[in-house]
């Protein structure tokens, strides 16, 4: 099959979304299909990239290391009908999205979407809030994504959430998988994960606490960082490592000042991409208090890791933490202190059956073929009910237009 991701994030910006894209790229390539991505332009990017397709961008408003794709529409669509493609993937609400939209429908192939992002979560970042409200993040949502031949959604909280924006497409829930060989690594030694723990100051016998995310307001990382003083009050030997790079990181180091913890906080900014699993490894325990995931790929890479989780649970990571082996939630930000603490006591130690199970459950493999059968269901769906006569008629003649008229601009 050969397949187009339309998407306004992609390597070498470093996201959630774009580990999700690359490892369904991988594996459906895997499988003997063909992958094409269109994305943005990146000063960081390399001048020759395999099967990518940059089309001209600027960084999005509010999100400056973010870039979303403002013109390049008769260029993907030429590139995408030479390509022959049979299905379109779009994985962004924003400039590639609607850019893959009007593709697939001057193409007349079927366009399925993965909602990645939580949007309520983010209306802070823009005017504080005070622009865009949750109403109007309801309206576009719903108009984008039923425009969609069906959606992935990466767990039931983003079902829930469509359905209250009254999305009614068909859904199917595919949680996003890990390349789960790259974090059980039983190459990296107990003298590699010493060193580590050496080189971040942390003594033989003190309990390295990770919490490895992008640092933004709502991942809620100063949760973590307020009750930490409580955490030391029953374990004086803790250290919280946070790892990532984010806007807010300004102001949690403020915050650990104002609580007076420097001593036992530190941040490391962004490590290396291949570096990540040697920090798993080397810690106790993984934390998180975020509750802005959808999929929450690294609470698996943390498993897969073999260090045992205490975060903000949800109904997908209630589902993923499903035995007290792998870790623990808890329902309330105010709840975070006291359930390390309580799991900390009992010592518990991960069941490898227990978590060679979870394994499959998480795998890339499997997300890459539930994904492809997805896409085999769409396209008969798609064959069955598509008819230019769904849409309006207008609609339709505009998407023509715009089309045609981007060309006359381009070819300028």
């Amino acid at each position: 099959m050969r397949i187009g991701f339309f998407t306004d994030t992609y390597f070498p910006q470093v996201s959630g979304v774009a580990t999700s894209i690359k490892t369904l790229k991988e594996q459906l390539e895997s499988q003997g299909h063909e992958v094409y991505i269109f994305t943005t332009t990146d000063p960081e990017a390399e001048d020759f990239e395999k099967d990518i397709v940059r089309m001209p961008s600027v960084p999005f408003v509010s999100f400056t290391d973010r870039r979303i794709v403002v013109r390049g529409i008769w260029f993907a669509y030429q590139i995408a009908k030479e390509l022959d493609l049979e299905i379109i993937h779009t994985h962004t609400e924003f400039g590639a999205g609607f850019l893959g939209k009007m593709v697939a429908n001057r193409l007349r192939i079927p366009v399925v979407h993965t909602y990645h992002t939580m949007y309520e979560d983010y209306l802070h970042y823009i005017a504080n809030g005070k622009v865009v409200r949750p109403t109007h993040v309801k309206h576009f949502i719903k108009m984008f994504v039923n425009h969609s031949t069906g959606v992935v959604c990466p767990s039931q909280r983003v079902v829930d959430t469509l359905k209250r924006y009254e999305v009614d497409v068909p859904m199917k829930i595919i949680p996003t998988g890990i390349e789960v060989g790259r974090f059980i690594r039983p190459d990296i030694t107990s003298v590699e994960t010493e060193a580590l723990r050496e080189k971040l100051g942390i003594q033989n016998g003190e309990l390295m606490i990770l919490s490895l995310s992008r640092i933004s307001y709502e991942k809620n990382i100063h949760v973590i960082v307020e009750q930490f003083p409580e955490v030391l009050m029953s374990f004086p030997n803790a250290r919280l490592v946070i790892v990532g790079k984010g806007p807010y990181r300004d102001e949690l180091e403020e915050l650990v000042e104002q609580l007076g913890v420097q001593k036992y906080v530190q941040f490391t900014g962004e490590v290396p991409h291949e570096d990540v699993a040697c920090y798993y490894h080397a810690a106790d325990y993984f934390v998180s208090a975020s509750t802005s995931e959808t999929q929450g790929l690294t609470y698996a890479e943390a498993i897969a890791s073999g260090t045992q989780c205490v975060v903000e649970g949800n109904d997908y990571l209630n589902q993923l933490i499903d035995h007290e082996t792998l870790g623990a939630t808890f329902e309330q930000d105010e709840d975070f202190s006291d359930t390390l603490i309580h799991y900390i006591q009992q010592q518990i130690k991960m069941d490898p059956a227990i978590q060679a199970k979870k394994m499959i459950e998480i795998s890339a493999e499997r997300f890459g073929s539930e994904i492809f059968t997805f896409y085999q269901e769409l396209i008969h769906y798609y064959g069955e009910n598509h008819d230019e006569e769904r849409l309006p008629k207008r609609t339709v003649r505009k998407m023509r237009v715009r089309i045609a008229s981007l060309k006359n601009s381009e070819d300028k």
